[in-house]
């Protein structure tokens, strides 16, 4: 039998402490495609999109994809930004039959009306469709799983990697399970298990630590008759609501109290390792101190600034990492972004070769990473900002920071961007004229992302705190709505999952 299916993708992770909110124009600073030019697009790369068509083929569907749209990380989503990109999914259901529904989500949607953007999305659909067509998930490793999203979607499957690189893979599984809810095979439910932390203690890490483990439990379970998936959300920690934190859901079939012991022996053992963070957050000066110092013939020293990472929300324009590498005078070193679309338009008065005076970064909010800095700079180039992924995460995907320029101030290239995107493909860097392999210091603002493009070429890795918005202490932000208590925001308390 040919099914017909809808799919769509709706993605944003969103800090709710950033002050840009998450208007229209962000996404479509970053994408919004119509279905067909969606597919053209991302149709054939690592994406979830690619996914769905992979099994759509696979059994013959008639996929429908309405909308492929999403803005990088930043304050919550408008409600006009909401409604003119879920009502559109809502009104193609509304207008046709459907047998089921795929759905590449974030999982960490706030909007500036509710907490759980995904949530919202679902019970718009359901209210059209009731419980008879059965609705797939799938979500980011770095969701916020509300109780909404598990009791309105049959079929849950979130990312199994981080650097996440199993988008498309991610996207299969969540096809494969429907293909048998469609067959009735299967009536799957989710169940999840939640862990009073803001966020698993390593961020979700797969390359390192515990989750090693916790992953290959998963897979191992996911290998009974009566489960279907099972998802391991680190949580998403800038999310100051409610249901944020890290929990384990199951997607499964028949009697579900032991896929609820499973889950709870999970988020237990995820509690019992709150305290073994991997990563050591280097002071700047620190930081800077050992770029001032290191030699390789073996590649370069990567510096990852954690807390201004636009890949988290944060701004992209601390400026307090960069001033203590000049102050260290560091060289032979590039560094990206910083975000500054009004020191870029300055810039693009000029012509390569000049030397300008400018106020670079620290203009959103010099509390948090530092305020502008005032430079004699080179221009070395200016662009629209448009380039290609290399790398396994965006291989192939187009990408731009919005219109772009390099500057060379005391042996640092800088690469200054006007939108705010997460530096983790070594093409952000070579599509401007910057070869990362070749410096000896790459500094970079990313979270773990990076190491899928980078660790390759490193000799050594390091990462800091710049005491930006996406600052790792998280008692430097003022957190009013999660459930206490709360690790790591509270500390002496009990937890039996």
């Amino acid at each position: 039998m040919s099914y017909r299916i809808l799919s769509a993708e709706f993605k944003h992770e969103t800090n709710t402490f950033s002050r840009i909110a998450t208007d229209e124009r962000a996404f479509k600073d970053c994408f919004v495609l119509g279905g067909a030019e969606a597919i053209l697009e991302r149709g054939e790369h690592n994406t979830e999109l690619a996914g769905f068509l992979d099994i759509g083929r696979k059994y013959g569907w008639r996929i429908e994809h309405v909308l492929s749209a999403g803005a990088g990380p930043g304050g919550k989503v408008t409600s006009a930004a909401f409604d003119w990109l879920a009502n559109t999914i809502v009104a193609a259901v509304a207008s046709a039959q459907f047998d089921g529904i795929l759905l590449g989500l974030h999982g960490a949607m706030v909007t500036d009306f509710c907490d759980d953007g995904e949530g919202e999305l679902l019970q718009r659909l359901r209210a059209l469709t009731g419980d008879d067509i059965p609705i797939a998930i799938t979500l980011d490793l770095h969701a916020n799983v509300s109780t909404t999203m598990c009791e309105l979607a049959d079929i849950i499957v979130s990312y199994k990697t981080y650097p996440h690189i199993d988008m498309r893979e991610t996207a299969r599984h969540a096809g494969e399970i429907l293909q048998r809810s469609l067959n009735r095979e299967i009536s799957p439910r989710s169940i999840r298990v939640s862990c009073p932390m803001l966020e698993e203690a390593n961020g979700g890490r797969t390359d390192s630590g515990p989750m090693i483990e916790w992953i290959r439990a998963a897979r191992d379970w996911e290998q009974r008759d009566d489960t279907c998936a099972v998802s391991i959300n680190a949580g998403f920690p800038s999310a100051d609501i409610r249901q944020a934190g890290a929990s384990v859901v199951v997607t499964a079939t028949g009697d579900m109290n032991p896929h609820i012991d499973f889950a709870k022996g999970i988020a237990g053992d995820i509690w019992k390792h709150r305290h073994e963070v991997l990563n050591d957050y280097l002071e700047v000066d620190k930081a800077a101190a050992i770029a001032a110092k290191f030699h390789s013939a073996n590649g370069p020293l990567v510096i990852a600034d954690y807390a201004d990472n636009p890949g988290a929300g944060a701004y992209g324009d601390a400026t307090n990492l960069l001033s203590a590498l000049l102050r260290a005078r560091v060289s032979d070193a590039c560094f990206g972004p910083m975000v500054d679309a009004e020191t870029v338009k300055q810039l693009c008065l000029h012509q390569p070769g000049d030397r300008v005076g400018i106020k670079l970064g620290g203009k959103v909010d010099p509390d948090r990473g530092g305020g502008p800095l005032d430079l004699r700079v080179e221009l070395i180039t200016l662009s629209d900002g448009h380039y290609i992924g290399g790398g396994a995460m965006i291989g192939g995907l187009r990408r731009c920071f919005g219109p772009t320029a390099v500057v060379r101030v005391d042996g640092i290239e800088i690469l200054v961007t006007s939108l705010a995107q997460q530096l983790l493909d070594l093409q952000q860097f070579r599509c401007f004229g910057i070869d990362p392999a070749s410096k000896r210091v790459v500094v970079l603002k990313s979270m773990q992302h990076f190491r899928a493009d980078f660790e390759p070429i490193a000799d050594q890795v390091i990462v800091c705190d710049s005491g930006a918005l996406c600052t790792p202490r998280y008692e430097r932000l003022t957190y009013h709505n999660v459930a206490r208590p709360i690790f790591p925001l509270d500390q002496e308390f009990e937890f039996q999952s």
